[in-house]
């Protein structure tokens, strides 16, 4: 940070003094014709231009990583709570409880359920190695679970459960997996299922189609994602593991407890705001809305800050300039395009500079959140209402600043002389 700081503040620099032309050229659509004699005077001025650029881009980086973490903080929290409990509402069955699918229906007709998703849990032998095996609907598994791309390997989660669909005997296996039998796209695999029509296991026969590292309701070790219709169709049972309940996002508590009324005790039944209390380290369960409540308003306060009261100061002391000018004939247009210029360079540089420093911060603090979430956030998410509001408190506060100091320098030269 106090690196970049020391940039902008060299390159404002810089840019004020050899670069004025750039900025003479700049500021000709709002001077016009005194463009070159505003860009010479900000450069005989750039040290406390420069300053006034560097507190504003302090500012704005300041609002800019807090705001950025934070919400990419939250995001990564909410991801992580779906990972583990599946959507808004799990119903999980009870081991060797045979709940066909057509338990979702019933699920479904319940007040606040938007949709249900059944999975099938069963266990999979591959040769020696017992591993757990998820059976899902892939054309409307994601509509209430949240699936990454990042959860996946060999595709994107879409086109992955596009082939789940396309082929219904395609498998995705883990890393662990495909490293330990030296699989390759495409490549058969033949898993060990128990068979309800025999009471045996039977050998299903599947075709490697791509890896999965993570997945709602899955272990974090090794398991099999696979298409819900061939394994039913493969073992003679469509019976389900889970259900995944999606509400909206709206009363998951109050919608748990009336599916736990319907199905009974013989489920477990979890919604995401238990979950999302829960899950996670130990970093993840603190509570981070009420300190980012006060630093983001702080940042607003700061940015008006540097925004408005550094630049009024700034043109304040200049109002001895403003009164001599008046004096030499100047006219109001005059002053403002001196006034107009000052602001304008002020704003651009400072949040140029702000918004560089800022996103470059925000993606330093957001690395620390890999170690933090499994799996880490796959992108920066950006607050754009704050970051929208945090705009316009800057751009009122130059305005203000900017009419302030304009309405001064519009009396006449012997009023200003005399409180001067």
């Amino acid at each position: 940070m106090t690196g970049g700081v020391l940039f902008a503040w060299r390159l404002a620099y810089g840019v004020l003094g050899p670069g004025k032309r750039a900025v003479a050229w700049g500021l000709r659509p709002l001077a016009g014709e005194l463009a070159s004699t505003v860009a010479a005077t900000m450069s005989r001025r750039r040290r406390p231009l420069a300053r006034s650029i560097v507190l504003l881009a302090v500012a704005v980086a300041f609002a800019i990583s807090t705001a950025v973490f934070n919400s990419t903080y939250e995001a990564q929290a909410e991801v992580d709570a779906k990972l583990t409990n599946g959507a808004d509402v799990a119903v999980t069955e009870s081991p060797g409880t045979v709940v066909p699918a057509a338990q979702a229906q019933r699920i479904g007709a319940v007040a606040g359920v938007r949709s249900v998703e059944p999975v099938q849990h069963r266990f999979a032998y591959v040769g020696a190695d017992l591993q757990d095996l998820y059976g899902v609907r892939p054309a409307t598994i994601a509509g209430v679970t949240a699936l990454q791309d990042s959860y996946f390997s060999g595709g994107t989660a879409r086109e992955l459960m596009d082939t789940l669909a396309k082929a219904p005997d395609s498998i995705l296996v883990s890393a662990e997996t495909v490293k330990d039998f030296q699989l390759h796209p495409g490549d058969q695999i033949t898993l060990r299922l128990p068979d309800s029509r025999t009471g045996q296991q039977a050998a299903v026969s599947f075709h490697y189609a791509g890896i999965v590292s993570e997945f709602p309701t899955a272990p974090k070790d090794s398991f099999f994602v696979a298409n819900a219709d061939y394994v039913a169709q493969r073992t003679g049972s469509d019976a389900v593991g889970a259900f995944l309940v999606d509400s909206g996002g709206q009363d998951t508590a109050g919608v748990a407890q009336r599916v736990r009324d319907l199905v009974g005790p013989t489920a477990a039944i979890t919604d995401i705001s238990t979950t999302r209390a829960k899950v996670g380290s130990s970093l993840t369960a603190v509570g981070l809305s009420g300190l980012t409540h006060v630093e983001l308003s702080f940042a607003l306060v700061l940015a008006a800050g540097a925004g408005g009261l550094v630049l009024a100061l700034a043109l304040n002391e200049r109002r001895r300039s403003f009164a001599v000018a008046r004096a030499l004939g100047a006219r109001r247009r005059h002053v403002l395009a001196f006034i107009g210029g000052e602001v304008s360079v002020v704003a651009v540089g400072g949040a140029v500079a702000g918004v560089a420093l800022g996103w470059v911060l925000a993606e330093m603090l957001a690395s620390v959140l890999t170690g933090v979430f499994d799996p880490p956030p796959v992108a920066l998410s950006v607050p754009w209402v704050y970051l929208t509001g945090m705009a316009v408190v800057i751009v009122a506060a130059l305005a203000v600043a900017s009419g302030l100091i304009t309405r001064l320098a519009g009396r006449d030269a012997v009023s200003a002389f005399r409180e001067i």
